[in-house]
């Protein structure tokens, strides 16, 4: 039993949206102001009506609004700050991610705050309920539905990053891979290849497993579901147990397709490993277009993706909703990879 002085505790049977954390937009609605103005008053800043500081004062009362001190201490004057979300930044694709981005960001005087959610959705969230007090605006990796996402956004523009625009409210950058595949697959048919598995990277619905097995339809090849094995991760390890498992289950196979470059380098060593020569006895293709694909040997055939331009692409989308326009749709809002043929296929 509580007495009068003490305060409630937020009742479990509460929506998300009332627990969390009041934003300074929040602030600014209540008090019917602009976050700048907020952001004058809650600093002591002049130039600012007295009775408007006190309005915005009482409604951050009102709402428990605590001003982050990474923005009051942290940030420039003046400047935009993104937070950027990347999955796991020991992947070499990501880094080059996040190198487009912080290009696109310097180049409007925009600053970047890098959150390494570590394949974690728990950390996703977690970077979002921080992040929105922080920034003012998110760009990143999730892989949370809208509905959550937004229950954890507090209020600022989110571009999410490889998810397909057709399937978000969000503004989205994403990669196109059905085109590339297509690409991938072809190469391998004209080299002889009919019997092509393909070592995937996802569990569940795969865009880029639904343009493998659909090309491979379209050119009357014999493969199945079950000529797809998910590796357990995306690198070199999971590349290696999975043709290990591929081989087990279709020895049959003259070539494969690797989710990501990582995989189709572990792919190779696997082939090694069971005796079979690169590309003589068994054809490797990947996907990314990593600087690591040319340093091995032999050097790795890949479905390049410009991964800097997916990072400029996703400022681009936060600069148009912060200026109230509408964000890039249909192809402006896609890569494309391009093949790359080296000497793996």
């Amino acid at each position: 039993m509580r007495t009068d002085n003490q305060r409630a505790e937020p009742s479990a049977e509460r929506p998300d949206d009332a627990r969390r954390r009041a934003t300074i937009h929040d602030v600014a609605r209540l008090a019917g102001v602009s976050r700048q103005t907020v952001s004058r008053a809650v600093n002591d800043k002049g130039e600012i009506d007295p009775g408007t500081k006190e309005r915005v004062l009482e409604a951050a009362r009102l709402l428990d609004y605590r001003p982050s001190r990474f923005a009051r201490g942290l940030v420039r004057k003046g400047a935009v700050t993104t937070g950027l979300v990347i999955p796991d930044l020991r992947n070499p694709f990501f880094p080059e991610v996040a190198a487009g981005v912080l290009e696109a960001a310097e180049q409007r005087g925009w600053q970047v705050v890098v959150w390494d959610s570590r394949i974690d959705e728990a950390r996703e969230r977690e970077a979002l309920d921080v992040l929105s007090h922080q920034a003012d605006a998110v760009v990143g990796y999730f892989k949370d539905p809208d509905d959550v996402l937004t229950r954890h956004l507090g209020g600022v523009p989110l571009v999410l990053l490889e998810r397909d625009p057709r399937q978000t409210r969000f503004a989205a950058v994403s990669i196109d891979a059905a085109p590339g595949v297509e690409q991938g697959v072809d190469h391998l048919f004209r080299a002889g290849h009919r019997r092509i598995g393909m070592l995937d990277g996802l569990h569940g619905p795969s865009p880029r497993r639904q343009a493998f097995l659909e090309q491979a339809r379209r050119l009357g090849l014999p493969v199945a579901e079950d000529w797809v094995v998910v590796c357990p991760e995306h690198s070199v390890a999971g590349g290696e147990s999975g043709m290990e498992a591929l081989l087990t289950a279709r020895p049959e196979i003259t070539a494969v397709f690797g989710f990501n470059d990582l995989i189709a380098i572990g792919a190779m060593r696997t082939a090694r490993r069971r005796g079979r020569s690169v590309p003589d006895d068994l054809a490797v293709l990947g996907f990314d277009g990593l600087a690591l694909g040319e340093l091995v040997d032999p050097a790795l055939t890949t479905l390049h993706i410009d991964k800097r331009r997916l990072g400029r692409l996703a400022v681009e989308q936060v600069a148009r909703l912060r200026a109230g326009e509408e964000p890039l749709r249909g192809a402006d809002a896609w890569v494309t990879p391009e093949l790359v043929v080296r000497d793996s296929a």
